[in-house]
């Protein structure tokens, strides 16, 4: 999902250098959402990792 993101990020800072101010906000919010969301994502899965690493351990 970050690849996603970047890819995004790109196509829209891109369209903005060639004038396609709206086109580009739509994507930049776009990539702003799937980052977002991929962040959230990294985190519950990092947090429930460490809990199940942490209750094999013990």
């Amino acid at each position: 999902m970050y690849g996603w993101a970047f890819t995004l990020a790109i196509v829209a800072l891109i369209a903005a250098i060639l004038g396609f101010g709206g086109f580009a906000g739509t994507l930049a919010n776009i990539a702003l959402v799937i980052f977002v969301l991929a962040l959230i994502g990294t985190i519950i899965f990092f947090v429930l990792g460490f809990k199940a690493a942490k209750s094999i351990v013990s």
